[in-house]
């Protein structure tokens, strides 16, 4: 094929957003941003998102460009970005860069998505409430009852994987396993994944030194302006969901910049988990 996407993706603080950027000026690209969390317009110290200066370097896509109350998924994603990469082909472009570190989102623009139903923004919100206030066991174990396939096969850590298959069973009154097809969608270019690694001591030296710098430039009061808007699934995320509980009175600042500290690097383990199952990806090891 003459047409290529190259999809920048790695584990939190790697280094893709630079990476991407010189990549983008080599071959003339924007950069696509395929990140759940940097689309967010409230979201940006918390988000590492790009910096004013990379965004003037290089155009972004999906960078800050939705409310944060707006319901956005994997599935909305995939048909967006791919609207816009066919876009940005047919306007002449041979190669683009995409970058992002959203096993979802990178999957759903690959390979596509089952056909899940919508459900309500209600039966949604009040899981995410049942969720802060009793936990993840318990939505876990009503999913069990439910489901026991999806039980058997999720990460019952994961708070938004457990809410997404419960309430597709409750709403539908179906498994959630049930609308799993597995059938992958054809492309029509050629898609090349690029991963970026460094040693694991590194990886985790960067990602502290990175939160202590999200802290000095407002991530405390970014996290307490979100406050409203706790229970919406975007602010499930590292960096917010500590400093809510800082403001609980949970736990105390160095106690709360510790916590996000190593959310963050299981959070890097996990992503490293997922892709090294996909053999098509090419690793590069980083300076």
């Amino acid at each position: 094929m003459s047409r290529r996407l190259e999809i920048i993706l790695g584990p939190t603080a790697v280094g893709k957003s630079d990476y991407a950027i010189r990549r983008a000026l080599e071959v003339g690209s924007p950069v696509i941003s395929c990140d759940s969390r940097q689309i967010y317009q409230e979201l940006s110290i918390g988000t590492a998102a790009p910096s004013a200066r990379q965004l003037e370097t290089v155009r972004h896509y999906f960078i800050r460009s939705i409310p944060i109350t707006r319901n956005y998924t994997a599935g909305i994603y995939e048909l967006e970005a791919l609207e816009l990469v066919n876009r940005l082909f047919a306007e002449g472009h041979e190669t683009l860069v995409m970058c992002g570190g959203s096993m979802m989102y990178i999957d759903a623009f690959c390979y596509g998505l089952d056909d899940f139903p919508e459900v309500p923004m209600q039966l949604r919100q009040h899981l995410m409430e049942c969720l802060r206030d009793e936990g993840v066991e318990v939505l876990a174990q009503q999913l069990k009852e439910l489901d026991p396939q999806s039980y058997e096969e999720l990460d019952l850590s994961n708070g938004q994987r457990v809410i997404r298959a419960l309430e597709v069973s409750l709403y539908t009154g179906q498994p959630f396993s049930s609308f799993k097809t597995r059938s992958f969608k054809e492309r029509d270019f050629e898609i090349v994944k690029i991963g970026l690694e460094r040693p694991r001591e590194q990886l985790y030296e960067r990602i502290n030194a990175r939160v202590l710098q999200m802290v000095e430039d407002g991530l405390e009061a970014e996290a307490r302006s979100m406050l409203p808007y706790r229970d919406l699934p975007a602010l499930q995320t590292v960096g917010y969901r500590e400093f809510f509980d800082y403001f609980d009175g949970t736990f105390d600042l160095e106690r709360t910049i510790l916590r996000i500290q190593a959310n963050t690097r299981h959070y890097a383990k996990r992503q490293l988990t997922w892709w090294r199952r996909d053999p098509s990806i090419r690793w590069v090891a980083m300076e």
